[in-house]
């Protein structure tokens, strides 16, 4: 006798959340997420269709594999994730659970998502994030990025929180979590950052210039998010400046 699963027909997607790391494009014109456990190795978008990490060709998820997304039900227990070590970088998002899915006790699994929202925690000094930096891995073609301050960015490729928003596409929301103030010379710590903004002082592209022109729906904390990135980038170029004037006249001393 073949046992069945009982069927579900919400008249709304389900929700969840979980965890993941957010990544960049090698050249810097796509953002998205890699997993932190069984499928980490394959990056997805903000709207993706899961496939079985095994290379069967079943339907997904299958009741006698591991296969598809995972998420929980209660974002409590997803934030008790980002507690350990390895996961202390990661961000928190928001899905809403699409097609098929199996659902257990604590979450679900399922074949396609959306994300909603991804809430990114403070910078490793404490202080609120302003940006998504190199975290110093990844994967083929992709940067791993994890939360940073405007003043611990030190010329490391970055964008800030609106930018790798937009680049994700399909309406993602980007927010920064709670942290600790920013210093005084970047005046207050920035809030959050929707996905209707411009490419971050310091992004790949390396030019360290502002965009020509702000785009509408930009806020106070947007705007001092990207404030603060500039002055960054323009102090890590000065410290830069600094370094090689000093070589310089050493040279000229020892000619």
């Amino acid at each position: 006798m073949r046992l069945r699963l009982p069927e579900e027909r919400p008249t709304e997607p389900p929700t969840g959340y979980k965890i993941a790391h957010p990544v960049l494009s090698q050249d810097g014109t796509r953002a998205g997420f890699t997993g932190v456990s069984l499928g980490g190795a394959l990056p997805y978008g903000v709207v993706a269709d899961a496939s079985c990490v095994y290379g069967l060709r079943h339907a997904v998820p299958h009741r006698r594999c591991d296969c598809g997304f995972h998420c929980v039900h209660e974002r409590s227990v997803a934030e008790g994730l980002l507690c350990t070590a390895e996961h202390r970088t990661a961000v928190l998002l928001d899905v809403l659970v699409l097609g098929r899915y199996i659902r257990f006790e604590r979450g679900f699994r399922y074949a396609r998502q959306r994300v909603r929202t991804a809430t990114v925690g403070p910078c490793v000094c404490g202080t609120t994030a302003a940006a998504l930096a190199d975290a110093g891995w990844g994967r083929p073609g992709w940067h791993a990025l994890a939360p940073s301050c405007a003043g611990c960015l030190r010329g490391r490729t970055s964008v800030s929180l609106a930018c790798f928003a937009r680049l994700a596409g399909e309406g993602l929301r980007v927010v920064a979590g709670a942290g600790a103030a920013a210093g005084a010379a970047f005046g207050a710590a920035p809030a959050a950052a929707s996905g209707a903004s411009e490419r971050s002082p310091t992004g790949p592209a390396g030019t360290g210039l502002p965009p020509a022109s702000l785009p509408a729906g930009l806020g106070v904390p947007e705007l001092v998010a990207e404030a603060a990135l500039l002055q960054a980038r323009l102090d890590w170029f000065q410290t830069q400046l600094a370094r090689l004037g000093r070589r310089g006249r050493g040279d000229v001393e020892h000619g």
